[in-house]
């Protein structure tokens, strides 16, 4: 495997400015003696003035936030991340790459999730390039391969998790969007670790049940809100009516038998539980009429 390591390389400002002296006293020089009559120093001139010009081609720009991968006849050869003019072996190529931070939007995805139902899915993933070498030479197109990659592991995650669920100890993709982001994140970095590629976020963009079945998800989704929202509503009933009948017994506020108890716990429940308000109906005589 190919490791990113990094290269010096000369100040191209001062390079530039020796080759143009080097040129231009060459050139002048090769002038003056040639209308003396003389032969070989105006040749030995000018092949010092043809290597300068060569060697313009070494110069190269590295802005900041960017890298050059060099490489000399197919050989990685370094990295040269020091911003501004810079000069090195004019025979080496040199490749920019971005180590900006950049984002991908994925496509919407039909998968299935975890109960077999149908949901459109969709993710944002920031990351930047951290080892140009790997980014360079470890896979065909990085940018591509960070594409592919995401979306996999995007399909891998929806699978592995129900779209919606009412048990707050099972995660769900709509109802844990922090445990699932932070599983993403871990997902798609291990897939794109060996392109030298740090993914620095990844979270879902978009979530819904796929538009075949979202009507009927609906409905279901409204059934299981409401039975948990009446299992709670009874459990609430059922502790109000124990407190008021320890209260009753505590306070000897009144002596009820096993009946009268079966009878006002019967007539609590259904005010606490029903959904519309009671009407009372006053009792003028004794409790036993």
């Amino acid at each position: 495997m190919i490791k990113e390591y990094e290269r010096t390389t000369l100040p191209g400002g001062m390079f530039l400015l020796v080759l143009l002296l080097v040129i231009g006293g060459s050139v002048a020089g090769a002038a003056v003696l040639g209308q003396q009559g003389q032969i070989a120093a105006p040749i030995a001139l000018g092949v010092v003035a043809l290597v300068a010009l060569v060697s313009l081609a070494g110069l190269f720009m590295v802005n900041p936030n960017e890298a050059r991968v060099l490489q000399l006849f197919g050989s990685y050869v370094g990295t040269v991340k020091t911003p501004g003019l810079r000069w090195t072996n004019p025979f080496m190529t040199k490749r920019a790459i971005s180590q900006r931070v950049r984002n991908f939007d994925s496509e919407k995805l039909k998968v299935n999730d975890a109960g077999g139902n149908p949901i459109e899915i969709a993710a944002v993933v920031v990351w930047k390039v951290v080892d140009t070498a790997e980014a360079i030479f470890q896979v065909d197109s990085f940018e591509n391969f960070i594409h592919v990659q995401s979306e996999a592991a995007l399909r891998k995650l929806a699978s592995h998790y129900a779209y919606d669920s009412h048990d707050e100890s099972q995660p769900s993709l709509r109802g844990s969007s922090a445990e699932i982001n932070e599983h993403l994140k871990q997902e798609i970095q291990e897939r794109l670790a060996q392109a030298g590629v740090q993914v620095l976020e990844a979270r879902i963009s978009h979530l819904a049940y796929a538009p075949e079945i979202a009507q009927a998800m609906l409905q279901r989704q409204q059934a299981g809100a409401i039975i948990a929202a009446r299992q709670l509503i009874v459990q609430g009933a059922v502790g109000m009516v124990e407190n008021a009948l320890e209260l009753l017994s505590k306070n000897k506020v009144v002596e009820l038998d096993e009946e009268q108890k079966a009878t006002m716990v019967s007539n609590l429940l259904v005010v606490l539980c029903g959904e519309r308000g009671t009407t009372p109906v006053i009792n003028t005589g004794t409790i036993y009429r």
